[in-house]
């Protein structure tokens, strides 16, 4: 302070800020960590959904082409039916235990809802009285086969191939129970050209 300007003060020091030189370091290694660990959280999580809710399966057979080819992979929710989260809808890809024999699984389309009346005429699809529209099946992929009408009882559906020609069904062999569907068919993984929701 000058002793002459009695009125001037003396500003405060800033007080000075001490950096460790490691104090970088552990910011790097923390964020890091929090990284790592968002990724493995991430990482199990997805590893919980595909166990427990989605499976992975392989197609096998050509009864469900052009949908689906022989040998691609795809993904099927196993609880969206067995948990009544949904109800099955007459379009929908399943996968079912094959009545005929429960060690073998079938992926096969419901045509047929509790309730419906179903009959093929020269491999047209009636429902209800109704021709069906079936987008999903091209010319080349339709039969002439013939089906006399036929009553969906409760809590059973009936399935068709979308190879109609190539396809073992419920046309030879009746409905499929309820209890006897146990996946959706939603998403192909491979091959990546198809990759994409199931329609």
């Amino acid at each position: 302070m000058d002793q002459n300007n009695p009125t001037e003060t003396a500003s405060p020091s800033t007080p000075e800020v001490l950096t460790h030189p490691g104090a970088h370091k552990r910011s790097l290694l923390g964020t890091l960590l929090y990284w790592a660990r968002d990724v493995l959280f991430s990482v199990v999580l997805a590893v919980i959904v595909i166990l427990f809710l989605y499976q992975p399966v392989k197609v096998e057979g050509t009864s469900m082409m052009p949908t689906l080819d022989d040998q691609e992979r795809i993904f099927i929710n196993k609880f969206v039916y067995r948990l009544h989260f949904g109800q099955i809808d007459r379009g929908d890809t399943v996968v079912f235990w094959y009545p005929g024999d429960t060690t073998k699984s079938y992926i096969k389309r419901v045509i047929g809802v509790p309730g419906d009346r179903v009959a093929v005429e020269r491999g047209v699809v009636m429902v209800n009285g109704q021709a069906l529209v079936e987008d999903y099946v091209p010319p080349e992929y339709r039969d002439q086969s013939e089906m006399p009408v036929r009553n969906v009882p409760q809590d059973e559906y009936f399935v068709l191939g979308d190879h109609r020609s190539s396809s073992n069904d419920s046309r030879s062999w009746g409905m499929v129970p309820r209890r006897y569907i146990y996946g959706k068919a939603v998403f192909i993984y491979w091959p990546l050209d198809k990759m994409g929701m199931l329609k």
